[in-house]
């Protein structure tokens, strides 16, 4: 028999998976508060070793001797089996399963359900309800620890108010309720028709900025998974209206700091040792805590100083009931077309979904860092921080600590002006070239440390097609050369919308070339390219051209770039820069290409083609045997009636014409014999009489 505090899974418990090979650990619980705290303590210590958990409720039986009591006694049972089934599947997946009986002898049940059930383990509390006849925790763990065959951890539960896995009552002012979906859903319906949210696409004479206000406040009070998802709605301009994306853009995420010992326990429960065989020390006050993580700082054993991201117990959890409420609601009323015509609510699901799925894997970050570290080589001036792979999982990133400050603090000169220029032309090689690019660049994102900027928070980031990344170019010089009839085309051509027939083209030309004039008035030094996106952005959504989510998110981050870029150096031309990078790279291309195989495998593979075109030209033309081109039209009989009528008279007046001049000229002449003017005469006359005819018989 082992007792033990309620704390992070001891170090004597660990060794028992290496010796017992416990495969599964069961717990006793009467569903009193001190009780739940010795299955949430066995839940942790069975996912630490991997085994499965099973859950263990005896119900007295009651009154004797009735149909009745026997009937009460099985619908409580039923009941209790519900609630238990869903707690242990919510604590261990679905390596979690619950029984529950009805026997006055809780003890004996306990014992002999466990060794049914092939426990190697069984966890019960020292301390349980006071005062009350079912199942007398404190009567009880003795009774189990003299008659049980495997090895019993009796939990201390009544000297901590706190369980490996989850948070006491009092690290919180509010503390979360049963995490029931149906509550879960319950309280957000609540929530949001609290604060107007059921009419946030309604009425249009509602005050749009009061409906986004009420949104902020609902998403802040629903807590951090919705905090999160108002955070990426706030960088989706296509999917909401700018009023919402302004106010959203300020939503603030309260969430209050984890303690200490519940940031060690992630870090236990992912390192797998001691925390003290990693860390020589850790700075418990958080350098911030968000929604999904809590970052610190610390020191390794080796003297190294490192910072320490770490998942927030739960979060994981929480995000995907909410977003499993959110997807079913987006399936539900995006249907609606009132709805359909504003926000695409399914979308947004599948985009938060996505993104909050990536965030919550930092194993995923951990690559993103390594990714742009082999991006940012070419720039001296750029750097992002060494990741440690050896302690970095799911739930834990540790990176080496840069002591830098914001980029107001870098010194005047041209370090300073040349990591201008390098940040900005890395952001057109992220994007242009490489397609993968920082998200979010806003300056607590930026740190000059050492003559250099270094990139942090990796959390979100952009991807983008060859497609499009092709055509975005494009779409720059087309900016470039002031051609606003080509800048529509290839923004129609981006949104795959250049085959609708219903788009007011002429309109939406003419929004671009206003665009274009209110900024080839402005100086260079005025000019940033990532607000021309914006706006470009916003007029494609007012003609519903919606762009690309990714393109989207590009001008966002080419936006907040642009600010840390003036932020150095206000002086810097963002064309001058964009300008010698596509040189440059158009140069480099070419030398990459000028390879004699390739280019005479594309010689020969293009006159193949050219001759074929050729051929299939010649055969439709009937320059060669075969198919020829034929076009019929229909339809049009009345047409070719009424052209063949007016050439049947218009020659008949030439003919009349030309006979009536010809005999007077020939009149004039004495060698010409006098029957000649006669006879041409004649003809005219006829050919005269019968054009009046024709008139008269189609009149």
């Amino acid at each position: 028999m082992t007792i033990l505090s309620p704390g992070p899974v001891p170090k004597g418990t660990r060794s028992l998976a290496d010796v017992g090979n416990i495969r599964r650990v069961a717990v006793a619980t009467d569903r009193s508060e001190t009780a739940d705290r010795a299955v949430q303590w066995a839940a942790a210590f069975a996912m630490s070793i991997g085994a499965e958990m099973l859950i263990i409720q005896v119900l007295p039986m009651g009154a004797r001797g009735t149909t009745e009591a026997g009937a009460a006694a099985g619908t409580r049972a039923r009941s209790a089996a519900s609630e238990l089934s869903r707690i242990a599947a919510e604590l261990a997946g679905v390596r979690g399963k619950a029984r529950v009986l009805v026997d006055d002898d809780a003890p004996k049940v306990i014992v002999r359900t466990a060794e049914e059930a092939g426990a190697d383990v069984l966890v019960v509390g020292n301390a349980g309800m006071q005062g009350r006849t079912e199942f007398l925790l404190d009567n009880v763990p003795n009774r189990i620890s003299h008659s049980a065959r495997c090895t019993v951890i009796i939990v201390n539960t009544g000297a901590v108010p706190a369980v490996a896995g989850k948070a006491p009552r009092e690290d919180t002012e509010d503390a979360p309720e049963p995490p029931l979906l149906l509550g879960r859903a319950t309280r957000i319906a609540t929530v949001m028709a609290k604060h107007g949210v059921r009419e946030l696409f309604g009425a249009k004479g509602q005050d749009q900025r009061a409906r986004a206000r009420g949104l902020r406040s609902a998403l802040e009070e629903l807590g951090p998974t919705f905090c999160k998802l108002g955070q990426i709605l706030s960088t989706r301009p296509d999917l909401l209206p700018p009023t919402f994306i302004e106010e959203l853009a300020s939503l603030q995420d309260h969430v209050p700091p984890l303690p200490e010992r519940r940031v060690v326990e992630v870090m236990e429960q992912e390192l797998r040792v001691p925390w003290e065989d990693v860390f020589a020390s850790i700075d418990p006050e958080p350098m911030a805590a968000g929604t999904i993580a809590q970052v610190h700082t610390a020191t390794l054993q080796d003297g190294t100083r490192v910072v320490v991201k770490v998942q927030r117990p739960g979060a994981r959890e929480d995000i995907e009931r909410d977003l499993g409420l959110l997807e079913m609601f987006a399936r539900k009323a995006g249907g609606r077309p009132g709805l359909k015509q504003v926000v695409d609510l399914e979308a947004i699901a599948e985009h938060l979904s996505s993104s909050l799925q990536r965030e919550l894997d930092f194993r995923t970050e951990a690559m993103n860092i390594e990714r742009m570290r082999a991006i940012l080589e070419p720039y001296p001036r750029l750097a992002v921080p060494d990741v440690f792979d050896a302690y970095t999982t799911q739930r834990l990133l540790v990176l080496r600590f840069i002591d830098g400050g914001s980029l107001r603090t870098a010194p005047e000169g041209p370090e300073r002006k040349e990591a201008a220029r390098q940040l900005l032309e890395s952001y057109y090689r992220q994007v242009l070239n490489e397609g993968f690019f920082h998200a979010d660049p806003h300056p607590g994102n930026l740190l000059w440390f050492d003559g250099t900027i270094y990139f942090l928070d990796f959390g979100m980031v952009g991807e983008i097609g060859a497609d499009l990344r092709r055509n975005l170019v494009m779409l720059l010089l087309a900016f470039w050369q002031e051609d606003a009839t080509f800048l529509t085309d290839i923004t129609l051509v981006i949104a795959g919308q250049d085959q609708r027939q219903d788009i007011d083209v002429g309109r939406f030309e003419a929004e671009m070339s206003e665009l274009l004039t209110r900024y080839r008035n402005l100086s260079l030094r005025d000019i940033q390219l990532g607000p021309i996106l914006q706006e470009m952005t916003e007029i494609a959504i007012r003609h519903d051209v919606p762009l690309p989510a990714s393109l989207t998110l590009t001008t966002k981050a080419l936006a907040q770039v642009q600010l840390a870029v003036a932020e150095l150096d206000p002086e810097l031309d963002p064309f001058a820069v964009a300008g010698s990078f596509l040189g440059r790279n158009l140069l480099a291309k070419v030398r990459e290409g000028f390879d004699p195989r390739s280019l005479f495998y594309a010689s020969q593979k293009l006159s193949l083609r050219v001759s074929r075109s050729i051929e299939a030209l010649e055969r439709l033309t009937g320059a060669r045997p075969g198919p020829k081109l034929q076009v019929h039209f229909r339809g049009i009989e009345g047409l070719e009636t009424d052209v063949r009528r007016a050439g049947r008279r218009l020659s008949l007046a030439f003919l009349s014409a030309g006979a009536l001049i010809g005999t007077g000229m020939l009149a004039g002449h004495s060698s010409v014999a006098s029957w000649v003017p006669i006879t041409v005469g004649s003809a005219g006359g006829a050919f005269s009489l019968a054009l009046v005819m024709d008139l008269l018989r189609r009149r």
